[in-house]
């Protein structure tokens, strides 16, 4: 069968003669590709300054975002029939016995770096006909979500990310205590979101449905695509171009949390230092290798201390944020 195959050492990215997948365990299910997405990890990749085939393969398949459709599955797979559509979850875990995340299923925070990723790492990818996969690993969508079930996988970064940012902010006692319908809630407090790509797109519109005040700060000027989309769902965009740092302080207000998915550090390292007080600044952006940059670093480790400020980064998901 056919896939779409990055080869390093040829430095292509071509159609690529794939085996046909049959199951080969008890727990696994034999899934049609239906949709796939593209991201930046995907262009570092046909790039090839990122990802790595498995050790038996002279390509990677790519793709790690996608939708498909189960059409087969071993007699112990639960939860899943035929016809059932599914998304894939990413990373798998590593094979440490000490490693205490991958071994309580929190691969996302693996301890010792060898886990895999299925089209980034050591894997194939999901950018083929057919692909086999465990149950375990595969997390089924209701039919009225078809459209945009390819976007499930990118949104469980944000998903992740604010699983993290209420444990964190709970040291803060207005928030440990504002809640709404049992669930924490960001309402009086403000988010800007770096970038206007899909995971950042995906990421204001997690913030806002937590109640949050949320901006969208990206470089290119309005009107464009982006632009109309993100203020069609009532978060405000701003334009770099247009408000230069100083003046997205001041139209924001006190900036609560900053949400990057930008993958650009000239401009993450710029907009932390404009995180206000007792604030939380979340990386979820891989840059490319590039030159070193210059940064303020006495005007950051000033802020972090004295503003109570908090920086973490996020990376993939495990089944909870699915």
């Amino acid at each position: 069968m056919q896939a779409v195959g990055a080869i390093p050492k040829k430095k292509e990215v071509a159609i690529v003669e794939h085996p046909q997948p049959s199951l080969g365990r008890d727990d696994e299910a034999l899934v049609k590709s239906l949709e796939v997405g593209i991201c930046g990890t995907d262009r570092e990749i046909c790039t090839f300054v990122y990802g790595d085939p498995p050790a038996d393969s002279d390509y990677l398949v790519l793709g790690h975002e996608s939708l498909g459709m189960i059409t087969e599955v071993g007699n112990k797979v639960e939860g899943l029939k035929p016809g059932d559509l599914v998304v894939p979850s990413v990373r798998r875990p590593c094979s440490e016995p000490h490693c205490a995340p991958c071994q309580a299923d929190l691969q996302d925070f693996c301890a010792t770096g060898d886990f895999v990723e299925r089209g980034i790492k050591m894997s194939h990818g999901f950018m083929t006909e057919f692909y086999t996969e465990r149950d375990k690993y595969l997390h089924v969508v209701p039919p009225s979500l078809r459209d945009v079930a390819v976007l499930v996988e990118p949104l469980t970064i944000a998903e992740k990310a604010m699983a993290q940012v209420w444990p964190i902010q709970t040291r803060l006692p207005w928030v440990k205590h504002h809640h709404e319908n049992g669930k924490p809630s960001g309402r009086g407090l403000n988010a800007v979101v770096l970038g206007a790509g899909p995971v950042g797109i995906l990421g204001a519109m997690k913030l806002k449905a937590e109640g949050f005040n949320t901006f969208v700060y990206s470089r290119s000027q309005a009107p464009n695509p982006k632009a109309s989309l993100v203020e069609s769902l009532g978060i405000p965009y701003i334009s770099a171009l247009d408000t230069p740092l100083e003046a997205l302080a001041e139209r924001v207000g006190s900036i609560d949390l900053v949400y990057e998915a930008v993958g650009v550090s000239s401009i993450a390292y710029k907009v932390l230092s404009i995180l206000g007080l007792n604030g939380i600044y979340v990386f979820t952006g891989i840059p490319a290798p590039k030159a070193p940059i210059e940064v303020d670093a006495d005007l950051i480790m000033r802020n972090v201390v004295l503003k109570n400020q908090v920086v973490v980064g996020t990376v993939n998901a495990d089944g909870q944020a699915f």
